[in-house]
């Protein structure tokens, strides 16, 4: 019987059996790549709530007011919310179009709207928000901006621009707050 090649040399043998541990235990040990991390930018973007309340009692004492009084006293939605679920299932489906059409420094900007009284049922998250004011989210990204000629002459600096190829988002839920409610706190 022939012997095979690599019992004749037993050095040969053990040198190729150390090697294979070497690689099982380097491959088994290597951690995997880091999954997509969150950019923490944000942080820097956080506020207190007091400074939240701040915001609030100011366009209640301004903004609100004048639309209060446009609308014979009856008030306007005053605040708007999706769920994290729903925030992050558009973020995800942003991303994703804006990957497949090669679009690069993506964002979302929230528009401030108005439902038309008559507005069809089926677009608003509730009938009854017809005539109330609401948001919407609309993918953008950074303007290619040539030369400093063309920035002074449309008077903007790194203006995004709405991409037209991804759908925005609404159907919020929203709130008109009741006339039984302090138009001063946040809630």
């Amino acid at each position: 019987m022939k012997t095979p090649f690599l019992f004749k040399n037993l050095s040969s043998f053990i040198g190729m059996l150390a090697l294979c541990l070497v690689v099982f235990t380097y491959v088994r040990c290597t951690p995997p790549p880091p999954e997509n991390t969150v950019d923490d930018s944000y942080k820097k973007k956080l506020i207190t709530h007091d400074d939240a309340q701040i915001l609030f009692d100011e366009y209640t004492r301004t903004n609100n007011k004048v639309l209060a009084d446009s609308r014979n006293g009856n008030p306007d939605s005053r605040w708007y919310s999706f769920t994290i679920e729903e925030m992050e299932g558009y973020i995800q489906y942003v991303k994703e179009q804006a990957k497949e059409q090669n679009i690069k420094n993506v964002g979302i900007k929230i528009y401030m709207g108005k439902y038309p009284a008559n507005h069809p049922a089926n677009k608003m998250a509730k009938p009854e928000f017809g005539g109330y004011q609401t948001i919407f989210l609309m993918p953008t990204a950074k303007k290619q901006v040539t030369s400093d000629a063309t920035m002074k002459r449309r008077g903007a600096t790194e203006e995004d621009e709405k991409i037209e190829s991804i759908q925005p988002m609404n159907m919020t839920n929203l709130s008109p707050p009741p006339n039984s409610l302090s138009a001063n706190s946040l809630n």
